[in-house]
């Protein structure tokens, strides 16, 4: 077993944690990973004040372990901060805040309901801002994470970050989707991972079939940062850009933004009928480099224990019979 301190830190048991994406993850998500001793994250950033708390209590009747719920900070509304905090979940995550936004008092208040705070970043400066607020955790995002990233890759990020926060536990993120991922970011100094892309292809995600093809279908290489999905739903993220598969959406609008902006809703409106009936080519599919190492779609359960065993592997028995002495 793989134990670092985060995992006593967030009362799990392995340091393998689902990515709080708002609209791709699920009450059955949440808890599957959750259940696997793994920390599912539920993305409620979009989620209606009046159904946050049902969510968490959805999740509490499915697991008894530790989870967490996700917020973007820029566009968090207070009413929904509320909700959420009034029903108290184990883990507060949040991203993105804008420059004039308090973190501190945010945290203060999480922490005042008992949860542990967990908060990602992409920069050295983010992480020493939400170190200086209180964060239990930093997750350290790379740039070949899918959805919003910013623009260092995580070899280099990582360590920075790490060294920059000294004893605060951090998680690496970004392009990791198998135990190869989790032993390099131990290695890198990291205590944990977060996924994303891995898990939108798995049993309970609650992402259209199609949408999961499109993941195995992925060589990983046919992604690109764009602001062109934010234009399109007229809400562009402060210190983001968008990681999206290169389809015909994005190829019908690359060079052609301006245009875009005078036409955003009625694409806006194309955008969600394509993700209703499942058209990968005419949706948005945020989804990462990794995307390359993914080929099934399993439970996400055995997704945990395929990372954490796989990087048991790694540890004990490859990286070690390199090492000689004298």
């Amino acid at each position: 077993m793989i134990q670092t301190p985060v995992c006593d830190l967030l009362q799990i048991r392995h340091p393998v944690v689902l990515g709080g994406m708002a609209g791709a993850t699920s009450v059955p998500l949440v808890a599957a990973v959750s259940n696997a001793g793994g920390l599912g994250t539920l993305g409620i950033a979009r989620t209606p004040a009046e159904q946050i708390p049902k969510d968490i209590n959805a999740i509490r009747e499915t697991t008894t372990r530790p989870f967490g719920v996700n917020f973007l900070h820029f566009m968090a509304r207070e009413t929904a901060i509320d909700a959420a905090l009034s029903a108290r979940p184990p883990v507060f995550s949040a991203a993105w805040p804008r420059a004039d936004q308090d973190l501190r008092s945010l945290f203060g208040r999480a922490h005042e309901v008992g949860s542990k705070v967990m908060f990602m970043v992409g920069t050295v400066p983010e992480a020493l801002r939400a170190k200086a607020a209180g964060a239990d955790v930093i997750v350290a995002q790379g740039t070949e994470g899918g959805g919003h990233v910013g623009w260092m890759a995580s070899m280099a990020l990582l360590p920075m970050i790490v060294d920059a926060v000294d004893q605060t536990p951090v998680l690496a993120a970004g392009g990791i989707a198998d135990g190869r991922g989790l032993a390099a970011a131990l290695a890198l100094g990291a205590q944990g991972v977060l996924l994303g892309t891995r898990f939108l292809a798995t049993t309970e995600s609650p992402l259209h079939p199609n949408f999961k093809q499109a993941v195995l279908d992925s060589d990983g290489h046919d992604t690109v940062l764009t602001e062109i999905p934010d234009i399109a739903r007229a809400n562009v993220w402060p210190g983001a850009i968008a990681r999206n598969r290169r389809n015909a959406f994005i190829e019908r609008w690359a060079g052609r933004e301006w245009e875009l902006r005078a036409r955003q809703p009625e694409v806006a409106a194309a955008l969600e009928r394509a993700r209703e009936t499942g058209d990968a080519d005419n949706a948005s599919l945020l989804i990462g480099q990794d995307a390359g190492l993914i080929r099934d779609i399993p439970a996400a359960g055995e997704i945990v224990e395929r990372i954490v065993a796989e990087a048991e592997a790694l540890l004990q028995d490859r990286l070690p019979r390199l090492v000689r002495k004298g």
